[in-house]
């Protein structure tokens, strides 16, 4: 594909992100390319993807040179430019990241001569009962651990209202978004719904919304399911309910997870992908839904989940399992699947392209 221009998220506590990152400018400049640093902490605040990505220039490749979180914040520029990602692994867990850093000059080799599939990772957006605003007191708790924040999203101006839909926000989430309590001493208490349906009234920490990608994140530190990221679906998870149900439901990808807060709740603060964008107060809500538009991540060849899965959580094998004989051979991705294993081989990747993902904005 033709890369003009190149937008670059380095996380900058780390040596070997800024190393990586003198690369990459080295690779677009000796080709021509443009390429800007895309920096959150312009002008000394926080700013929203759209201004980012305008400041940059509408760059057509993000490459994040960092961990999942630095992978993370690349996605919501990418989304809102339709643009598409490449991760550099520089982390800890590594469950979205592609390529290790000493491979980033061939990455980007193979994604102007085309040797590269594009994945597509589904994405949540959200509408509101009213605008999200964070209040002034909340800069007092963030001192305190709850940060990072973000500005308030800002309504899509084509739709500033929408009847039994209220306001449509104007943001993207990869991995979630989470509602949850502000005091310590007192859960949040909220009506959920599946499908325009009630299913309960949930008093608990936190209540949040996941994608198949988020569901190794937050959902699963919850007790959520581990769901394949080539899934699409919503996975609702509550954290600590006072209830005895206490397992995730995974809605179909048209079927809306609304959270209402409770006339007797306390305040419960919205983030989405682990930055908080808001505070609702009683009678409020959002409403969580499929994105119209999937996030495109560059992928070098076949991702190998369960691998990663098991290499990232430190999988044993069960002690009985193994009281008769050896353990299981392990079958790479990369490598020809044994006779006996073939009827098993991955199927072809779809080829997935913009579908629609809930109601329309």
């Amino acid at each position: 594909m033709t890369v003009n221009r190149v937008g670059l998220v380095v996380h900058g506590g780390r040596a070997e992100a800024v190393a990586a990152a003198r690369a990459v400018r080295e690779w677009c400049a000796e080709r021509s390319v443009g390429c800007v640093d895309i920096d959150v902490w312009r002008e000394g605040a926080r700013h929203g993807a759209r201004e980012e990505v305008d400041a940059a220039g509408d760059p057509d490749l993000i490459v994040t040179l960092g961990g999942d979180g630095t992978f993370l914040r690349g996605a919501r520029l990418a989304a809102g430019n339709d643009a598409l990602v490449l991760g550099v692994d520089l982390g800890r867990v590594g469950f979205l990241t592609e390529v290790p850093a000493p491979a980033v000059r061939a990455a980007l080799d193979a994604v102007r001569e085309e040797r590269i599939s594009v994945e597509h990772r589904m994405l949540l957006t959200l509408r509101a009962s009213c605008r999200l605003e964070v209040p002034a007191h909340m800069e007092a708790l963030l001192r305190y651990g709850r940060g990072p924040r973000l500005p308030p999203p800002p309504v899509r101006m084509e739709c500033e209202a929408g009847g039994d839909w209220g306001v449509a926000l104007d943001v993207t989430a990869l991995n979630d978004v989470v509602l949850e309590k502000l005091a310590r001493d007192r859960q949040v208490s909220v009506a959920v719904y599946l499908a325009g349906r009630l299913l309960a009234c949930y008093s608990a920490d936190a209540l949040l919304v996941a994608t198949p990608t988020g569901s190794t994140a937050y959902s699963f530190a919850a007790g959520g399911p581990v769901v394949s990221p080539r899934a699409e679906g919503l996975v609702f998870t509550p954290v600590a309910p006072h209830m005895v149900f206490d397992r995730s439901v995974v809605a179909a990808p048209d079927e809306p997870v609304a959270l209402r807060v409770l006339e007797r709740s306390g305040q419960a603060a919205v983030s989405i992908d682990g930055q908080l964008r808001g505070v609702l107060g009683p009678g409020d809500w959002i409403g969580v839904y499929a994105a119209p538009r999937p996030l495109r991540a560059v992928r070098l060849g076949p991702m190998d989940f369960y691998g990663r899965l098991r290499e990232r959580m430190n999988l044993t094998d069960a002690p009985a399992a193994l009281a008769d004989g050896s353990a299981a051979p392990l079958w790479p991705v990369s490598t020809p699947p044994p006779g006996d294993l073939a009827h098993l081989a991955l199927p072809s990747a779809p080829q997935s392209g913009p579908r629609p993902g809930g109601r329309p904005g």
